[in-house]
Parts: structure tokens; sequence; C-alpha cells
């Protein structure tokens, strides 16, 4: 089977084995995690304690007295050799509203002027791509999205701010995302969206396997939204 022959299954600690399909950023690695993982979800391996999906890979965290890494190889590449053969309902497309420069996005200047293009550009080039979440980290709700078109690929500040705005939309590498929570973050800010990313009573708002497109609104439809 297509999935069995490029999956990789390594130990990657005493109670955890990875399953890798790939090591580059791509969607057809993305699509192969995406499936597996819905395909745990759906029939549950007893004993398996946590999920945690990354751009072309799946770590299991197991309970050590149930398996060891050989028996539960041999479950999931059951798991494998029936994935491609499953169908899944389509992606989910979620539309992000977002208020471009300004105070909304400090650095849009800043990323226009290092692509020798102008600020309307770079709104262009961000809110004309449809992008996949990869996976969600660093804080709840922070889904990694990618990827960015290659006119807008921008290294990550050299210091990072010590305290980002909730809503705010940045890109770094070929990766965008959008900050749930106030914290501290080194991606450079475009613009922020009025929709709240992360709730705790309904949790993070875009889930892995999703597809995500930027919309461009002005500052009265933010502060409208944002009332709502």
């Amino acid at each position: 089977m297509p999935s069995l022959e490029k999956a990789l299954l390594q130990p990657a600690s005493d109670r955890s084995l990875r399953i890798s399909f790939g090591e580059q950023i791509a969607h057809g690695s993305h699509k192969q995690v995406t499936k597996l993982l819905r395909l745990v979800e759906a029939e549950p391996i007893p004993g398996i304690t946590n999920l945690h999906p990354a751009y072309c890979s799946l770590l299991l965290t197991f309970d050590v007295g149930r398996w060891t890494h050989a028996e539960l190889e041999v479950v999931l590449r059951g798991y494998l050799d029936r994935m491609d053969d499953l169908s899944f309902p389509e992606a989910r497309l979620v539309e992000i509203p977002v208020c471009y420069g300004g105070e909304y996005g400090q650095d849009l200047e800043d990323v226009a002027a290092l692509h020798a293009i102008a600020p309307e550009k770079v709104i262009t080039l961000h809110g004309g791509s449809e992008y996949a979440v990869y996976f969600l980290g660093f804080v709840p709700g922070f889904a990694y999205l990618g990827e960015l078109p290659e006119g807008l690929v921008t290294p990550r500040l050299a210091v990072p701010r010590r305290s980002v705005a909730p809503g705010s939309v940045g890109i770094a590498g070929r990766q965008t995302g959008v900050y749930p929570l106030t914290t501290p973050g080194g991606w450079r800010l475009i613009g922020r969206t009025p929709l709240a990313m992360f709730e705790r009573d309904r949790g993070s708002l875009l889930r892995v396997g999703d597809r995500v497109r930027f919309v461009s609104i002005s500052a009265e439809e933010f502060a409208r939204l944002g009332a709502a």
C-alpha cells in the first residue's frame, strides 16, 4: 500500500511511537498525517493516551503497561494498510476576517519593503492563498498554517516581542498563523482578526486538517465584528 511504503515507525521515547511520512513540509505528507489521525480518532486504540500531529508525523503516547513499541507497531501497520481505502468528509473551509496594516499589523510595511512590493500586494498574496492547518501548538488554539506564497516567505523577527495581542496574524518562514492569546511572539505581524481563536468552553476555532482563507476587512468591520 502507498501509505505503508511511505510510513516510517520509530520509538520516540519509552512511552511514545512516531509515524513519519517523509521529512519535508508538504501537502501530501500532511494529508497522510490527517488521514491516520482521523482513523485513530474514529477507531481508538485502547491504551493510547494522546495523539500529537505535526507537519509530517503523528506521535502516539501509550500506556507502557499495555503495549510495547513492537506490539503497537503491528496494530498501527494494520491501520496504515486500510488508510488509503477509507473516505473522510471534505476538509472544512474556515474564513478568517483580517484588518491588515496600521495598528492591527505593525510589520506590514516592513514585510513589503523586504520583498520590494507594495503593502497592498502583501495583502493580496496573503489573502489569495488557501492554507492547511498542519497542527496546533505553542499555546492553546495556535494553528500552524502553510504554506505561504513564495513571494511572502519572510524570516521571523530577530528579537521577539514581549507581548502580542490576541487575534494578531503573523508570518514566519513559510508559515502563517493567528495568536489566540496575549503571548510573547517573534512572527511578523501583518494584521489582526476580531474572531476568538480559542475559548475555554469551546476550545480551538481551528482543527488539524481544516483549510483556512483570510479575508481582508476594514477597521469599521473589525470594530463591528469585535462587538458582536
